[in-house]
């Protein structure tokens, strides 16, 4: 086991376990276990979840509590629609909760979760799923490479 220390450069491998406050998984790396590996700064985590790796080394353990402003914010009035039932496809059944990926004019996809539907007015949240929750983002840091060179 080395000594590397994470910095603001390294390259991390690391397997995570995102959980909200009652005990329920949010997201793993380890269901599939398939680690995530990241350059600091390369905008895969935000800054505060990144804050909470610096320093860790190779094969350190931890559990940060991340509140929801320092997670994935507070939810956001204005990131939720009301779309016309006529913008979805007839045979398409809509139900509360479930996740749809909506074309963005970029020809990128954004996620919004059906919140209720009401006649032909169907609530899309536009929100991360996980605004304006608490997380806990439990870590196991796998490998640490420093000194990489960022073209």
């Amino acid at each position: 086991m080395s000594n590397n220390v994470i910095n603001q450069t390294s390259e991390v491998l690391m397997h995570f376990d995102l959980k909200l406050e009652d005990g329920s998984a949010a997201d793993s790396t380890r269901v599939n276990n398939k680690p995530a590996k990241l350059v600091m700064g390369d905008g895969s985590l935000t800054p505060n979840f990144e804050a909470c790796l610096l320093g860790l080394k190779e094969g350190e353990k931890k559990a940060f509590t991340l509140k929801a402003e320092d997670a994935f914010g507070q939810p956001n009035p204005d990131n939720i629609y009301y779309v016309d039932r006529s913008k979805f496809s007839h045979d398409e059944e809509l139900k509360e909760g479930m996740i749809m990926g909506f074309a963005q004019p970029d020809g990128s996809e954004l996620p919004g979760i059906i919140r209720s539907v009401a006649g032909d007015s169907v609530t899309v949240d536009f929100n991360h799923p996980l605004a304006g929750q608490t997380v806990i983002f439990d870590v196991e840091i796998l490998a640490v490479k420093n000194n990489i060179t960022v073209h």
